[in-house]
This record gives C-alpha cells, sequence and structure tokens, in this order.
C-alpha cells in the first residue's frame, strides 16, 4: 500500500501558488513527487503527481465532474457564476465538464463536425498564416518577440477562421481567450476577483456568438460553427446553450493551449542546443520531436477529478466526495515513466505523455494543436537558421496553463 504523508510540509498549494516557482515549477514537482506522490491536504483534497497515478485516474469511470447541485462539492463550485443555464436554471456545460451518458451524447455531435479531415484541411492555410507572420516579423528592427509575433495570432487566426470569425473581430477573441481560459483553474486556486472576470468575459462571448449563430441558421457557410449548428445524429442535436459551450471551449482549447505549445516548445529547444540542431537537420523528427515537448513542458500543467464513487489509487482509499487534483507537468517528468526525464529528447520513443489527456475527456483539439506546432516549428527554423534568445522570457500568472507572456528572440 502507498504511503500518504499529510504531515510533509512542503511542498504546498501555497507552493504552487508562489510565483517564485513561475519559471521553473519541475524542481517544486520532483520534490512533492518524491516525497508525498499521494498527498491528501485535508479531507476532501488529494494531490496526486505519479504518472500510473494520473493517468488511471483520467481512466477511470469513477472519477469525473459533479453535477453543479451536488452537495459534497458544493464548497468547491461557483455555480451563481454559470453563465449559460437551461429552463429548470441548471448550467448548461461544455462536454468537457460532463460525465457519461451526456457527454457521449455532446462529445458524438461535435466530432461529426470537429472531424480530423477538417482539421488537416487548414493545413495549407495555417502554413501561408505562419509564413506571413514570420515575414513580418522579419521585417521588424531588431529583436522580436515570439509570443506577439507567431505563438498568439497564429492560432488566433485559425480558431477565428475555422469558427468564422470576421478578421475585424480577432482583437475580442484575444481579450476573451485570456479570461475565459481562467475557467480550467479550479476555484478554490483563483485568485480573488478572477472568477467574476471569467463568468463577465464568458457573458460576452456567448452573446457574441448568439449574433452569429442566427446568422449561420440563416445562411450556413463551411465554417465549423455553421457545422455544428447543423449536425444531428437520428434526431438529435445541439441545443443552443450547448452549442455556445461547446464553442466556447473550442476557444480555449484552440487558442490558449496552442499559444503556450509554440512558445514553450520554442524555448525548451533553444535552451537544448544540440536538440535544436538535431530538429533543424531532420525536419522529419519534427512529429516526434512536438510530442516530447508536450511531455518536457506541458502547456496544461493540471487538472481536476472528482471522486464519484468510493473508489482507490495505488492502494489508497479515496472517499465519494474527495476533489483530486492531478499534477499532469510532474506526472510527465516521473522517473518511473520515462529515462532521464529531465533531459529534452526530441528522438525519445514513444513519447507517451498525458498533455492532452487520457480516456475519454483526451483533447479533442489535440490534432489542431499539433499541427499548428508542428508547421510553426518547421517553418521557423527553416527561415530563421540563427535563431537565438534575446532576453530574459517571462511567463503569464497562470497555475493550469503554462505559457510565456514574452519571448526575446534574434532571427538572424
Amino acid at each position: 500500500m502507498t504511503h500518504v504523508d499529510a504531515t510533509a510540509a512542503l511542498p504546498s498549494l501555497h507552493d504552487l501558488l508562489d510565483p517564485r516557482h513561475q519559471a521553473d515549477p519541475y524542481p517544486l514537482y520532483s520534490r512533492w513527487r518524491a516525497r508525498t506522490p499521494l498527498a491528501r491536504l485535508d479531507e476532501r483534497l488529494m494531490v496526486l503527481t505519479r504518472y500510473d497515478d494520473c493517468a488511471a485516474v483520467l481512466r477511470d469511470g469513477r472519477f469525473g465532474h459533479p453535477e453543479a447541485d451536488d452537495p459534497r462539492f458544493a464548497a468547491r463550485d461557483r455555480p451563481s457564476l454559470n453563465v449559460l443555464v437551461d429552463d429548470d436554471g441548471r448550467p448548461v456545460r461544455g462536454f468537457l465538464g460532463l460525465n457519461p451518458p451526456d457527454h457521449t451524447r455532446m462529445r458524438a455531435l461535435v466530432s461529426q463536425a470537429f472531424t480530423r479531415r477538417r482539421v488537416e484541411a487548414l493545413a495549407p492555410r495555417i502554413a501561408q498564416l505562419t509564413e506571413e507572420l514570420c515575414t513580418a516579423m522579419e521585417r521588424a528592427p531588431g529583436p522580436v518577440d515570439l509570443i506577439e509575433g507567431l505563438a498568439t495570432p497564429l492560432p488566433v487566426a485559425v480558431i477565428s477562421e475555422l469558427l468564422g470569425i470576421p478578421t475585424a473581430d480577432r482583437h475580442r477573441m484575444l481579450t476573451w481567450s485570456h479570461a475565459v481560459a481562467r475557467a480550467l483553474v479550479p476555484d478554490f486556486l483563483l485568485p480573488p476577483g478572477a472568477a467574476r472576470q471569467e463568468a463577465q468575459a464568458r457573458r460576452e462571448f456567448t452573446d457574441y456568438l448568439r449574433d452569429l449563430v442566427v446568422e449561420r441558421r440563416r445562411a450556413p457557410g463551411d465554417d465549423l460553427l455553421s457545422a455544428l449548428v447543423t449536425v444531428h445524429d437520428d434526431g438529435d442535436a445541439l441545443t443552443e446553450n450547448e452549442l455556445l459551450a461547446t464553442c466556447t471551449l473550442l476557444l480555449i482549447a484552440g487558442h490558449e493551449t496552442t499559444v503556450n505549445l509554440i512558445g514553450n516548445g520554442t524555448l525548451a529547444l533553444l535552451r537544448h542546443p544540440d536538440q535544436l540542431a538535431r530538429l533543424r537537420d531532420d525536419p522529419d523528427l519534427t512529429d516526434n520531436a512536438v510530442e516530447e515537448l508536450l511531455r518536457y513542458d506541458s502547456p496544461v500543467q493540471l487538472t481536476v477529478r472528482y471522486a464519484l464513487k468510493n473508489a482507490e489509487v495505488a492502494g489508497v482509499t479515496v472517499p465519494a466526495g474527495t476533489t483530486l487534483l492531478l499534477l499532469i507537468g510532474a506526472a510527465n517528468r516521473d522517473p518511473a515513466a520515462y529515462g532521464r526525464p529531465e533531459r529534452l529528447d526530441i528522438g525519445r520513443t514513444p513519447p507517451r505523455h498525458l498533455a492532452f489527456g487520457q480516456g475519454i475527456h483526451f483533447c479533442l483539439g489535440a490534432p489542431l494543436a499539433r499541427l499548428e506546432t508542428q508547421i510553426a516549428l518547421r517553418t521557423l527554423l527553416a527561415r530563421a537558421p540563427r535563431l537565438r534568445l534575446a532576453g530574459e522570457p517571462e511567463w503569464k500568472d497562470h497555475i493550469t496553463l503554462r505559457g510565456l507572456s514574452r519571448l526575446p528572440l534574434r532571427l538572424g
């Protein structure tokens, strides 16, 4: 049976929130994983740091997402800030926050519209946008910021075009995405006021989308929003609120995580010049390199599951009603799962990781994030063979989505 040391002084949730660990949280994760791999912080909260434990919870149907009116989790929910509600006043969530059979139904409908073929068809346009953004960075005098010049505008343009958002409104998408991304932070880790800011941004975004939905119902196009409006299965279809919740989820998944993946991945390569040279010399390694970059510095550092029934993890009893904080960033550097996990190795085989989750909630947008990052890295390294850092990177203040706010580079 696994020993759970509930008395260990460090690390703690306070450490996770400490800005001093923002630039490099991995030594903290390593200490926690070695000292208390399953840490019970109180009667209702556990933190998991090992690969096998996190993967097991992600695949186990006894762990999921509670209903908003479940009294076992009421203290950790914020139902008063729900923006979308049904006729009975119950919150309407994207399928990421649902359990079967609701999750199964809703994801099946969305999957009919958001297909791999639709994603693959975006490749030429993603390549064109990347070339244009690289050209603009090359023309800039002095150092450039990769986050401002490429990592942010590329996913914003792609998700906007995918959903049929007019070019003139993309700056609003960026503002909404930053705020709505706070929805991925467990409410007990949010700073004061952040939940209301997130709810306000979600409200503005859904109001904007309602008008677009009306237009797509009247005159469907070839964008994803039109496909979601018209998708159906044996007479079933997404309700308007389900459609809006899905688009909100796609906004976060299609933008924030990809920005972080491009930025984190580029920085990791620059800090490992041997791997950068290896990738530059052999671009065929790009797909494998992206998987290793996802493992090495995951854009999503943690996720939450709730024990809906009594269960066990690695021999430890987990009573129903327990909240489990899964440290994906720690699991992806677990020495029990990877040889020399602190080393970046773009040829690692197989580069399995939990960056996109596992089980029924595996990220639906994973193919799009991979495709954008693969094209961005290939193009950037081909056009900037002397790419190098031009200053200290700066990190966003976000405990769940790990990413850079600034990455100064010299292209040549």
